[in-house]
């Protein structure tokens, strides 16, 4: 399979040497900005306030936190470790990248060791990346409309994508015939950063509110329900971005297939079913306003989980780089471990 250059042109993460630097999503898409960490504390700063998001690219960015960390010295190391793990709860990737960097340093690892280790974390995602999207486009079918949630694309990882990198196989393969992206409040990802990638990248798609998904998919007009994951249980089921449920629900109502895409990274064997997963609940803020201006009336209260889980029965394939299992269950997952 083939995949169009002018379909992977966005790379977020970069490292410069002696400093991280990111692409700050929450200026897009009309400020392309990039804020340059030179701290393991910006990092996780960076981490908490959403300027890297994404399972994925946190724990790339947090594995080149800890080379920041490296090079100040072991007391620095020390700390960075705890914080950056603290900076956001519930993707897994954060957690595995720095596991793995703590592995190296107990291996004695110096600064310019760990820099390979971070470089080899960001360059197996995306290899990752780019054999998900073979693995899950030839899946679909010809002739068919996909619906994708939140954002899984380069901006989200190392380059390509998960659940957008299906995508973008996809039509670079001549499977996919439309892509809708629902808005995806209260970030707005869908709307901000999904539809910037797919116009950059030449994908026409088609935006819609997060509350037409229903009334989209009684139309007949799509098939596959693609999605990321943030954390996938050892019995399949899968915490994503917040509505990620509901498009699971309606969709085997009408017939649609769902399928989660993430890197194996982002599988946890070590939590039995979605129920353990922790989900993360971010200022009630975010929802009660908007661009920093308020838009309910004062008094009103909000809640505010920015994940949701989707149980393995009504997902039908998990597609990791190491490959693909269709009606997951405890069982199909520890077969790819």
């Amino acid at each position: 399979m083939t995949t169009m250059p002018s379909h992977d042109s966005i790379r977020a993460v970069l490292w410069r040497g002696d400093r991280l630097r990111l692409l700050d999503q929450r200026r897009l898409p009309f400020v392309e900005d990039y804020i340059d960490c030179t701290t393991p504390a910006e990092v996780a700063q960076a981490i908490r306030d959403l300027v890297v998001r994404g399972a994925p690219a946190i724990g790339i960015a947090a594995a080149w936190g800890v080379v920041l960390a490296a090079r100040r010295g072991s007391d620095a190391l020390a700390e960075a470790l705890p914080m950056l793990r603290a900076a956001r709860p519930t993707a897994v990737n954060l957690m595995w990248a720095l596991d793995r960097m703590q592995r190296a340093i107990a291996a004695g690892a110096d600064a310019l060791a760990l820099e390979g280790e971070a470089q080899a974390i960001q360059d197996e995602d995306l290899a990752a990346n780019r054999h998900m999207g073979e693995l899950g486009a030839a899946l679909l079918g010809d002739g068919v409309g996909v619906l994708t949630h939140c954002n899984t694309g380069s901006l989200a990882t190392a380059g390509f994508g998960t659940a957008l990198g299906v995508v973008r196989a996809g039509v670079s393969a001549g499977h996919i015939t439309q892509v809708f992206a629902g808005e995806t409040r209260p970030w707005l990802q869908g709307a901000r950063l999904t539809m910037w990638e797919l116009v950059r990248d030449g994908i026409p798609a088609t935006l819609i509110s997060d509350s037409a998904a229903a009334h989209l998919m009684a139309s007949g007009k799509v098939q596959w329900v693609i999605v990321g994951a943030d954390r996938i249980a050892a019995n399949g089921d899968t915490a994503n971005k917040i509505g990620t449920y509901q498009l699971a629900i309606v969709a085997r109502h009408h017939g649609a297939k769902v399928m989660v895409v993430a890197p194996w990274s982002t599988v946890d064997l070590e939590t039995p079913t979605g129920a353990d997963i922790e989900i993360e609940l971010r200022d009630p803020a975010e929802l009660l306003s908007h661009a920093g201006q308020r838009t309910v009336v004062d008094g009103a209260v909000a809640w505010n989980p920015v994940f949701d889980v989707t149980p393995a029965s009504l997902i039908d394939a998990i597609v990791t780089e190491r490959g693909v299992v269709t009606s997951p269950a405890t069982s199909g997952m520890r077969g790819l471990a």
